[in-house]
């Protein structure tokens, strides 16, 4: 990114240039004199308007419009004779490629006077007395000529012409005094007045420019008597200091002459001499004494040296003067107070006192640029300038060059700014002056943050309408417009531009910067009366946006021209239903003329108070409701009369059309609802059976008609026509199809909204219609039945089918829960059967023990049991486990080992001979579990039948002697306990 250079810190840039050049001459390029950079950069001109303007890219400064005049600049009125005139600018740079603060430029371009200005007498006549009897060689000063240009451009020569009665007595000699050519008049001849009383002579003066300019003045010379001796003032050279503000009366000082002869001769007579007019507005001096008092305002800011001279000139009949120099310096006092000018910088533009500034500005985005002055000097001038409050802005110094009297200073942010949280800051400036005592002034700047660039410029008003008169002259101006942007910066700055018909283009420019709007032809009423066009303010944003206003402006003139209605004829279409007093159209009626000749009513003729009218819009009521069905189409004429003496008037027809409406539903016309078509069995599919016919009283669409079957159709075995209405038969009639069938037919229109209506459709399929009266039960039947419900075939056929469905169900309900009893039954057989089998020798024994059925009391019976092992017995046969369930053993089981060992009677249902002594008990014993302790010495042994357990194993246990031989069955635990076997038989 390009750097600026230490020149717009600190340097000022200096230009030059003569007064009066043309609009757009070049006085310098910024970036090409002084370094600075010709891309990526905004050039702005802050202070210079309306004499200079800057081109935002390059920095060229060119003249404007307004001239340059260096005699009329506020900055050059009151120079002093060889002071150069300057005017100053400021320009502020901004990077567009970083976002960072704008510089600010100071300069200042030193107007070269032309030679624009003629020098001039004060008096086109000029009055010189001479005494009669002065010495050949005397000279007398004649008047100054005055020339508002300086330097070789002031008044250089004077010249004396005289008739050839004068040639030999007078002559012209110019003195060099104090920077001004001072003209004298020098006596060549003697005088005599009783000769030749006075003389007049032509004395001409010129400038010194190229072409020179010249005046001329007559110089009447009156021959006196003799006066000896001029006055003499004391003082060559009078000097005072008066303060400003100084009252009315108040001294300043008193200037002296003095005449060396007597009587009137010696009274002196003071006067200004060559004072400029605001020498006199604000001095008095008085004639008599040379007191100088104040007799106006006096303000040091206004002007700070009064510099003038005094004649003196004395009574006698041949009056002598002299003339002295009085410089009067203006005192400062400390009367005014700082002032506080606050303005936009670069991008970033003030309207009413307020800024618009992104909250994604970086931290020190300068938006303002605030300067400082006072007008007063020396210590009364010295300013201080602070930010009052807790805002996020401060003031940081923008130029080295001011002065302690005059300082600028950007406002720029301390911390980034958020849309947020505040939306707008008002910032107030304080300034205060070092005098004695201190003045102090304030100034504010409301800050407005904005989120983004998204406002189009918006004009004032956005239509105008202005009268302008016929036989203008060309470029005279019409009228201007103004439009506003919120946004800041170049989205902010507008351009004006013209969007007009090909008819009048060329007619009319408008300013792109001021939106003055001027004619550039000469408007004919009798061509056109009135123009229009818009008016487009475009910002210079990307991409931009525009905001428009139309411009109506009207030519005026003579009432000379009948109303005429824009058509031959009108024809309106409206919608039928419309309520009374609804517009139903609108005529455009115009007249060339214009004010109360242009004024047209409407009225409505061959009038039955159907239609009436509004005057001004054109627009027709109706006062009736529109029935298309009952009339389509209405006729009648307008007339049109204008409010000029005589009237004129115009004629035109009018045609209002009926539009339809969808306001009647489709009726139908047949069949009857009550009625019934017969079908026999037979008739084959794809024939008409039947036709709706129904009618809709509208027209176009709104009587279009779809027919469609909505109800009452649950087989499918009818099928209707949209169009037509046919109703055919679509399938093969079965016996089901048998009886009375009702179809709700809908006929619906095309309209929007649709309205349908509704028919009922009745077929009865038999053989034949033997039964009438049972028939017509039916239809009645289905009259009352709501359309929700379908009637279609014989009921019963389908309640009897519904009667056999269940009935099948019911059976095989009865054949699977049948089928599930069997088979539980027989799983359950072959479960017992397993568990009467017996034991098997070298098949494994089961860990329960089960107690067997309890039987009758017995008392103890005593068996002795072979120790031997016997081989497996065989499986007992039915009849003999029969008979081992019907006898019973009393077991009585001690353990020696255990004293307190409970006793246990238990039966048993096998025979003593059976080894399976635990499935016994588990299939038969009723009795809670117990334990039972086999105490066998050997694992070996545990497979052993009863009668080979050792002669000490012994079954411990209790029983209850009542037991019921129940089928519940308990589980018993037995474990291995190594105690000593006692002898015990069984």
């Amino acid at each position: 990114l390009c750097q600026l250079p230490a020149l717009a810190l600190g340097t000022r840039a200096n230009y030059k240039v003569q007064e009066e050049q043309p609009p757009n001459t070049l006085i310098g390029s910024l970036a090409s004199d002084y370094g600075l950079p010709d891309m990526g950069h905004l050039y702005k001109l802050e202070v210079g308007a309306p004499y200079l303007r800057v081109d935002g890219k390059t920095g060229d400064i060119y003249t404007t419009e307004t001239p340059i005049d260096r005699e009329n600049l506020r900055e050059c009125q009151h120079l002093l004779p060889g002071e150069s005139c300057f005017l100053e600018f400021e320009v502020s740079i901004t990077n567009l490629n970083a976002n960072s603060s704008p510089r600010l430029l100071e300069g200042q371009i030193e107007v070269l006077d032309i030679n624009d200005n003629t020098p001039n007498f004060a008096s086109p006549v000029l009055t010189l007395s001479i005494p009669e009897n002065t010495n050949i060689g005397t000279l007398f000063p004649i008047p100054l000529a005055m020339d508002r240009d300086s330097g070789p451009n002031g008044v250089a020569s004077y010249e004396l012409m005289a008739g050839p009665e004068a040639q030999e007595l007078f002559g012209l000699q110019v003195a060099e005094d104090q920077d001004e050519k001072q003209p004298q008049l020098i006596v060549m001849g003697n005088l005599d007045r009783e000769q030749w009383d006075s003389y007049d002579l032509t004395i001409k003066v010129q400038d010194g420019g190229n072409p020179p300019r010249a005046s001329s003045a007559l110089l009447r010379i009156t021959i006196l008597d003799m006066n000896d001796n001029a006055p003499k003032f004391e003082k060559a050279l009078y000097e005072a200091e008066l303060s400003e503000n100084s009252p009315v009366g108040h001294s300043v000082l008193q200037v002296k002459a003095n005449d060396s002869d007597q009587g009137a001769n010696a009274e002196i007579d003071y006067s200004f001499h060559q004072a400029s007019d605001m020498v006199r507005r604000l001095l008095r001096l008085d004639r008599a004494t040379g007191l100088i008092t104040v007799q106006g305002p006096i303000d040091r800011e206004d002007i700070g040296t009064l510099k003038f001279s005094v004649m003196a000139k004395d009574k006698g009949a041949n009056p002598k003067s002299a003339r002295t120099q009085v410089v009067v310096t203006i005192k400062d006092m400390n009367d005014n107070a700082p002032s506080i000018e606050i303005r936009g910088i670069g991008l970033v533009t003030h309207q009413d006192g307020m800024a618009n500034i992104s909250e994604d500005v970086p931290v020190e985005t300068a938006v303002a640029l605030v300067q400082v002055s006072d007008r007063d000097e020396g210590e009364n001038a010295v300013v201080t300038c602070v930010v009052a409050g807790d805002v996020p802005f401060q003031l940081r110094q923008a130029s080295e060059t001011g002065s302690d009297s005059k300082k600028k200073y950007f406002l720029q942010t301390t911390t980034p700014l958020d849309y947020e949280s505040v939306k707008e800051y008002t910032i107030e400036i304080v300034a205060v002056d070092s005098g004695n005592p201190p003045l102090s002034s304030t100034n504010s700047l409301k800050v407005q943050v904005m989120d983004v660039n998204d406002n189009a410029p918006v004009f004032s008003q956005s239509f105008t309408e202005v009268a302008f008169p016929e036989n203008n002259e060309p470029d005279e101006l019409v009228m201007e417009v103004s439009a506003t942007d919120a946004d800041s910066g170049s989205n902010a700055k507008l351009v004006y531009s013209l969007v007009t018909d090909p008819s009048s283009k060329g007619s009319f420019t408008i300013d792109p910067d001021s939106g003055e709007i001027r004619v550039k032809a000469v408007l004919d009423r009798e061509q056109r009366e009135r123009y229009e066009f818009l008016v487009v303010a475009e910002d210079k944003g990307s991409p931009s946006k525009q905001g428009t206003a139309s411009v109506a402006i009207n030519v005026m003139d003579r009432n000379d021209n009948d109303p005429k209605f824009m058509l031959s004829g009108y024809n309106f279409s409206v919608m039928e239903n419309m309520p009374p007093l609804s517009p139903v159209g609108m005529v455009t009626v115009i007249d060339a003329d214009k004010g109360e000749n242009a004024r047209i009513q409407l009225s409505v003729e061959q009038d039955n108070g159907d239609f009436v009218i509004q005057n001004g819009t054109g627009t027709i009521l109706s006062s009736i409701s529109f029935d298309r069905e009952q009339q389509s189409t209405y006729t009648f004429r307008l007339k049109a009369v204008d409010g000029g003496d005589p009237p004129r008037s115009a004629y035109v027809g009018v045609t209002i059309n009926v539009l339809d409406e969808n306001d009647n539903a489709p009726f139908i016309t047949s069949p009857s609802n009550a009625t019934y078509k017969h079908i026999l069995p037979h008739t084959s599919p794809g024939q008409q059976v039947s036709k709706v016919k129904a009618e809709d009283i509208d027209s176009g669409i709104n009587a279009e008609l779809i027919y469609s079957i909505t109800g009452g159709n649950p087989f499918e075995l009818f099928q209707i026509s949209p169009q037509s209405g046919d109703i055919t038969l679509e399938k093969e009639i079965l016996r089901k199809h048998h009886g009375l069938h009702r179809l709700v037919v809908r006929v619906n229109d095309k309209g929007k909204p649709s309205r349908h209506g509704t028919a009922l459709v009745h077929f009865y399929v038999n053989e034949t219609l033997a039964n009438r009266t049972l028939l017509d039960t039916l239809v009645g039947h289905s009259l009352d039945t709501p359309l929700d419900i379908d009637i279609a075939g014989d009921p019963e056929y389908e309640r009897s089918k519904q009667r056999s469905n269940i009935l099948f169900g019911v059976i095989a309900g009865i054949v699977a829960v049948t089928l599930v009893i069997v088979l539980v039954v027989l799983v359950r057989y072959c479960r017992q059967r397993e568990a009467k089998s017996g034991y098997q020798a070298g098949k494994k024994e089961t860990k329960d023990l089960y107690a067997p059925k309890q039987a009758s009391k017995s008392g103890k019976s005593k068996s002795k049991v072979k120790k031997s092992k016997s081989p497996k017995p065989p499986k007992p046969t039915e009849d003999e486990e029969e008979t081992g369930l019907q006898k019973s053993l009393k077991f009585n089981l001690m353990n020696d080992s255990v004293s307190d060992s409970p006793r246990i009677h238990l039966p048993l249902n096998y025979p003593p001979g059976s080894p399976d002594l635990g499935r016994h008990y588990r299939s038969n014993s009723p009795l809670p579990s117990i334990q039972l302790q086999p105490q066998s010495p050997s694992a070996s042994k545990k497979h052993q039948v009863v009668q080979d357990l050792p002669a000490t194993n012994t079954f411990v246990g209790t029983g209850d002697n009542n037991s019921t031989g129940s089928e519940q069955y308990s589980d018993y635990s037995y474990r291995t306990n190594p105690q000593k076997y006692t002898n015990k038989q069984v």
